[in-house]
């Protein structure tokens, strides 16, 4: 099997390398055809776009080869790990459009880990060491020089078997002793030269609670929860690749004169991917946030899926610019502008239209009767005729956009300016006859006329218009907080910085504006927090959690504009 379809338009695709191995595997009949992943995040952050290009590999694969996904809480850091973010990754999962087939936890299988390190030191295989971690990393070797032996490497079964007991017993103070595997400390690879299993670590766990006081290490941890879960693929990021020589080292310590072998998965590698404008390290994410250089995890700047999801991204966006990204063995780097075109098509096709007004300026109808209002029909998405229709009030005073009006336009101005006629969208033609200043010069107001025969935007004689304008009405308009995001960072690579600088150097001070005077249609008085829309030639926006009864706010999604179809020298209709 090399190849699927691809259900857009039924042409075959070439498979990935990781969905050829799968698929290979099925057809010879490893693990009797059976495919079963594992997402296995560490719960002491938010997740961000990188993971979830891992988890849609590890359900997308399952889910196309008719097997399952395990969620997996890899918590085996009681330290850094919080409940609050267990929920939060359940959370983002699940927004994505993934169900886990069973939810678990690494503490789960704390005592069968524990016994199978006791069956290593009964092998032979893994001793206790009194080094402290620092002589540890010492005499651990380099890549050119072997490692040197631990004066404990030799100690007797028994003498183990009863120090590993006494740590699990709490005998021993945090650092004291550590369980090491017995492997080879002249290996080339130095995850082999004997590494840590477990450490002692006197800490409260967030599910087990003081019952440990011992804790796996990842290395030891990853493989055995595999192994217990029966995953069959077991797909990790590329800086694991060196870290697979132990994973199969240890199960295959445990399965030597095993009477009942355990399960042995495989462990399968790809590149991580990174994004233009942004950083995609949890260490230098948090400095963010704790720096307070964003609002929170959630700050629709930020990588996280919270954040992506605050800012009006949809699940089904991002995991059409993931598809685009693909699989790949060697790191690269992605485009911020794939991602916001993905956001563009999408919302296109689903985010009903409104029109809003982020600068207003005041616009005086002189021959529309005073007091009149009246409902003119607007469509609510031209991509999408079964989303109907709605009604727009428009009266004598309405507001449009500053940037709109210019009292002396340059030659492709083709907008409102004195003497000027323009299309009102889905209502009149009007014209522009005086302009009001206030005592700084600055216009305040335009004064127009409007043609009662062009209502809905046609004329009896045929004449046409340059240019349509959005607008709302001042009697019915609500008002409104718009923050316009930008990029965080200045520059595409932000961790490209000069000696002596920091990342957060290239952090941009255009990243935020926050407009505090907008003027929006009625229709979005009971818009609810994470609603998206397009504004009206302006962009796609989300209603921000912050809304509530007094005070509506939208974050910018993207603009209309598509750099990335710019980029690729296309030019999509837009609507």
């Amino acid at each position: 099997m090399t190849e699927n379809m691809n259900t857009e338009n039924q042409e075959p695709r070439r498979l990935d390398f990781i969905r050829q191995i799968v698929a290979d595997d099925c057809q010879k009949g490893t693990w009797d055809g059976r495919v079963h992943t594992r997402f296995p995040p560490e719960p002491n952050g938010y997740l961000h776009i990188g993971h979830a290009k891992a988890f849609c590999i590890d359900f997308g694969i399952a889910a196309e080869f008719g097997g399952w996904c395990n969620l997996r809480f890899d918590d085996t850091n009681p330290v850094k790990e919080e409940e609050e973010f267990v929920e939060a990754i359940k959370e983002d999962v699940a927004w994505m459009g993934w169900q886990w087939k069973n939810l678990c936890f690494a503490s789960d299988y704390f005592q069968q880990m524990y016994d199978y390190a006791v069956e290593l030191i009964q092998k032979g295989k893994a001793y206790v060491d009194d080094l402290p971690a620092e002589e540890i990393s010492r005499t651990r070797g380099t890549l050119t020089s072997p490692g040197i032996p631990s004066p404990w490497r030799d100690r007797p079964i028994a003498e183990n078997l009863d120090l590993f007991t006494r740590m699990k017993n709490g005998q021993f103070p945090n650092g004291d002793r550590v369980l090491r595997a017995k492997i080879d400390m002249a290996h080339p690879n130095l995850n082999m030269r004997d590494p840590v299993m477990y450490r002692i670590l006197h800490a409260s766990h967030h599910r087990t609670g003081d019952t440990w006081c011992i804790y796996p290490m990842y290395d030891w941890a990853h493989g055995l929860e595999d192994s217990i879960e029966g995953i069959t693929h077991s797909l990790c990021s590329l800086e694991f690749e060196n870290h697979r020589p132990l994973y199969d080292w240890f199960i295959d310590a445990i399965n030597e004169g095993r009477p009942q072998p355990i399960h042995h998965p495989r462990q399968i590698e790809f590149a991580r991917f990174n994004l233009t404008y942004t950083v995609m390290s949890k260490r230098k994410l948090r400095i963010l946030v704790e720096d307070r250089h964003v609002s929170g995890w959630d700050d629709p700047r930020m990588p996280t899926l919270c954040g992506m999801r605050r800012k009006g991204f949809t699940p089904e966006a991002i995991r059409d610019f993931l598809d685009r990204v693909g699989v790949a063995k060697f790191v690269g780097t992605s485009e911020y502008a794939l991602l916001e075109h993905c956001a563009r098509n999408h919302l296109n096709k689903t985010a009903p239209r409104v029109m809003a007004v982020l600068n207003p300026l005041k616009v005086v109808i002189t021959n529309y009767p005073d007091g009149q209002t009246e409902e003119l029909d607007a469509v609510n998405n031209p991509e999408n005729p079964a989303a109907g229709t709605r009604k727009v009030p428009f009266s004598r005073v309405l507001y449009i956009e500053q940037e709109d009006f210019m009292e002396t336009p340059p030659k492709k101005f083709f907008r409102l300016a004195p003497g000027r006629e323009v299309r009102l969208r889905y209502a009149y033609f009007i014209t522009c006859n005086e302009v009001i200043k206030d005592a700084d010069g600055r216009i305040t107001e335009l004064r127009c006329t409007y043609d009662p025969s062009t209502r809905g935007g046609d004329t009896p004689d045929g004449r046409k218009v340059k240019a349509t304008l959005h607008w709302v009405s001042a009697d019915h308009a609500l008002d409104a907080e718009v923050r316009l995001y930008d990029h965080l960072f200045t520059r595409e690579n932000p961790e490209e910085i000069e000696p002596e600088k920091d990342f957060t150097d290239n952090l941009s001070p255009d990243s935020l504006k926050i407009l505090t005077a907008c003027k929006v249609e009625p229709s979005l008085k009971d818009t609810r927090p994470l609603d998206r829309w397009q504004f009206e030639r302006i962009g796609y926006f989300c209603t921000d959690p912050d809304t509530n009864d007094e005070k509506l706010v939208f974050n910018r999604t993207a603009t209309l504009k598509d750099t990335w179809a710019k980029i690729q020298g296309k030019n999509p209709e837009r609507k």
